[in-house]
């Protein structure tokens, strides 16, 4: 059995007075595809979000491929997510004045690299997302799911340790979700990827290796 990339223990984490999670407590093992399950306001994205380093917990650790990120400045859970972590948003997040080749090359702008290596490496992961002909275009000029194909492409440029999703499909009608699904599922058979991946859907979540639900901001199973 793989060892656990992503540990998380006896999480919390409070807003003020609201406690939105309770002592939750999570592993991951690499290679693995995991649903976090739960219905909306459970605290799932929040948990996503402190284990992915984008939240600290106000309680609790985070271990990602070996390095507690827990207690790390600003500037070294910045550099550590570009280079081991990536995100995969229901929104997109796509920045509106860039092309579909310069979204997906956006994790490697901080990295001393010339514009063709860049155009290269963004090329060949559209390219995997049978985006290549749309390298150029603006995210307006793309559909839904053409935009969260970008998404996944800049999610994966630098090869990260673990992917975090949160609800990759929840912008998209049925038949484009199940095919941006199939893109996850294909990745994770194919190439080993480990996604830790939120939803209110229990039928995306039963395409996961394993499903953890949440209720209240605590860990059921």
């Amino acid at each position: 059995m793989s060892e656990a990339i992503l540990v998380g223990v006896d999480l919390t984490k409070t807003f003020g007075e609201l406690t939105v999670v309770r002592g939750a407590s999570i592993a991951v093992r690499e290679g693995e595809f995991v649903s976090l399950v739960g219905k909306s306001g459970c605290g799932k994205t929040t948990l996503l979000s402190i284990l992915s380093g984008l939240e600290r917990p106000t309680s609790g650790r985070v271990t990602i491929a070996g390095k507690e990120i827990s207690g790390a400045s600003e500037d070294e859970l910045a550099l550590f997510r570009r280079e081991n972590v990536g995100f995969i948003f229901q929104s997109f997040n796509l920045i509106p004045t860039l092309s579909a080749w310069e979204n997906t090359a956006l994790p490697l702008f901080p990295i001393r690299m010339t514009e063709a290596e860049r155009r290269r490496r963004a090329a060949e992961i559209l390219d995997r997302m049978e985006l290549g002909h749309r390298a150029e275009h603006l995210p307006a000029a793309l559909s839904g799911g053409e935009k969260q194909r970008v998404a996944i492409a800049r999610a994966l440029i630098n090869n990260p340790k673990i992917v975090f999703a949160d609800e990759p499909t929840g912008n998209l009608d049925t038949a484009t979700g199940d095919a941006i699904m199939a893109i996850l599922n294909r990745l994770h058979r194919e190439q080993g990827m480990t996604l830790l991946m939120v939803t209110h859907e229990p039928e995306l979540a039963k395409t996961a290796d394993r499903v953890i639900r949440m209720q209240d901001g605590e860990v059921l199973s």
